[in-house]
């Protein structure tokens, strides 16, 4: 590559997330005045997965550092479908609980859809069930999927308006890949949502003036599938090995070193769009606690 070309800009989601968790928490504090109560967020984890008990430790200490109620439970992996069943229905009759999370994935003998629409939708902060997914797809107001949330807000930081800018998302999951391509709609963006049966596909990223990488593929968008001063935002998490033997190191499904060359904006993996899931998810659980309260929020607060 040539040394003289200008490489991208990093769009630091670590340091947004920060400024927007520091936002959440006047806004809690606002919230217990006025509510005479914390916002709360209930977290319910089943079974051992490591990495899910990583998410849900990370995830109820940045509730309480933002002010906000953390309630964690903690299941057994055998737990059975009417236990947990149970205990959602529980969490959505209790007035000091406004947002509600299960965490995926659940062990295998749990139906995750089930368990998902059994959550009352207004306290659905994840934005998972069917009832926020329909309400995102027509533009009435409900909760969005925090990664997808988090990546515009990052986008809209970066760029400003996003009007009659084409984008291409890659990923048609409904967690990130399918939210996503919404999002961008209701921005007037001209979307292509890219998948591996895309033919073509080096082509038609080449197109966008912004593309969201969210295929689960370690570095798979590489340097010449990029459009000069793009904005790439990559969601991929992928553990590959290390120079060292039995290390491993965290990349993403975008190529970076070779990317940040061509495109103008680039977010790196790790510090891009991690950090901004968890400031997310309790942006959307504040959200719900303002609305239970009946309590003004403005829409651009957070």
């Amino acid at each position: 590559m040539n040394s003289d070309v200008k490489l991208a800009d990093v769009i630091d989601g670590k340091a947004f997330a920060a400024g927007l968790r520091g936002r959440i928490a006047t806004l809690a504090a606002r919230f217990e005045a006025e509510a005479g109560r914390k916002a709360g967020l209930a977290v319910v984890l089943v079974g051992e997965d490591p990495a899910s008990q990583v998410y849900v430790r990370s995830k109820g200490k940045s509730t309480i550092e933002a002010g906000m109620a953390s309630f964690e439970y903690k299941l057994p992996v055998d737990t059975d479908e009417a236990t947990l069943l149970a205990l959602v229905e529980q969490l959505n009759a209790d007035p000091a609980v406004d947002g509600i999370l299960v965490q995926l994935p659940l062990p295998a003998h749990l139906d995750e859809q089930k368990v998902i629409a059994t959550i009352s939708p207004d306290k659905d902060v994840d934005g998972f069930h069917v009832t926020n997914a329909g309400r995102l797809a027509v533009g009435q107001p409900g909760y969005v999927p925090c990664t997808p949330l988090g990546c515009l807000m990052l986008l809209k930081d970066k760029l400003g308006s996003l009007s009659g800018l084409e984008a291409v998302v890659i990923g048609r999951s409904n967690i990130v890949g399918k939210p996503m391509a919404q999002l961008l709609l209701a921005e007037s963006c001209t979307i292509t949502v890219a998948h591996s049966r895309t033919r073509n596909l080096p082509e038609v990223v080449r197109r966008a003036d912004i593309v969201v990488a969210a295929v689960g593929r370690p570095e798979m968008v590489k340097a010449d599938w990029i459009k000069p001063g793009a904005t790439v935002i990559d969601v991929g998490i992928n553990r590959v090995p290390g120079a060292v033997e039995g290390k491993t190191r965290l990349v993403g499904d975008v190529a970076y070193e070779d990317v940040r060359h061509v495109a103008g904006a680039i977010t790196p993996v790790p510090g891009g769009v991690g950090p901004m899931t968890i400031a997310v998810l309790l942006r959307n659980a504040l959200v719900a606690a303002y609305r239970h309260a009946g309590l003004e929020l403005a829409p651009d607060a957070i």
